[in-house]
């Protein structure tokens, strides 16, 4: 009778167990996702200039870097905020440029960038370090580009915060060995490092999910 109880509770429990194992892996699927919040999250239903600082020795050597950067972090911006269904009018990446090439003073100048295009809110990112051929191994590629990330507020009042300091940038490609230099595998690395930088600005803005 004890044999034939403890095999029936064993049978019972079997289903159970079986339902156990096949939920195991959605939770545990699920828990390799979490949602983030913007750092910044007044941009929707505003105009917005993105303006691009770089030191004189980066555009020695890419003289379209900083609107190229410009114009990936607008692009990128725009195309999340659409999918969001979230309205953002953005300043044209090509009249920024234009305008900072007949003011040089407005490249380090946010609020004279907003005030020129009326914009609500101005997004500064400062390059502090700008790479894409290794600089000890020029044979080699290995793109990195260190930036801060500031807004700036045309609207607030004077007693206000205009100054929002957001988390910097710091990206890399690729993160193990470099990449041997070509004709070929230069604009690829290069076009790498300005997508992996544009997509970091970008996700500043709107709620967004990372891998754990």
């Amino acid at each position: 009778m004890h044999a034939r109880r403890l095999r029936w509770t064993a049978l019972t429990l079997l289903p159970l167990l079986g339902a156990c194992n096949l939920l195991t892996p959605l939770v545990f699927v699920g828990e390799h996702k979490r949602k983030i919040a913007p750092e910044f999250d007044k941009l929707p239903n505003s105009k917005v200039a993105i303006l691009v600082w770089t030191e004189t020795a980066t555009l020695f050597d890419y003289p379209h870097a900083r609107f190229e950067l410009g114009a990936y972090v607008g692009d990128k911006l725009a195309q999340e905020m659409a999918q969001r269904q979230l309205s953002v009018d953005l300043a044209d990446s090509r009249d920024v440029e234009d305008y900072i090439q007949k003011d040089l003073d407005a490249q380090i100048d946010p609020r004279a960038v907003g005030k020129h295009f009326d914009a609500d809110y101005v997004v500064f990112l400062e390059v502090l370090d700008f790479q894409i051929r290794d600089y000890q191994e020029p044979q080699f590629l290995r793109a990195k580009i260190n930036a801060s990330v500031s807004v700036h507020d045309m609207r607030a009042d004077p007693d206000m915060d205009r100054r929002f300091e957001l988390a910097p940038i710091d990206c890399e490609y690729p993160e193990g060995a470099p990449i041997l230099f070509s004709a070929k595998n230069a604009p690829l690395v290069r076009e790498t490092i300005y997508r992996m930088f544009a997509e970091q600005v970008a996700r500043k803005f709107y709620e967004h999910t990372v891998d754990l």
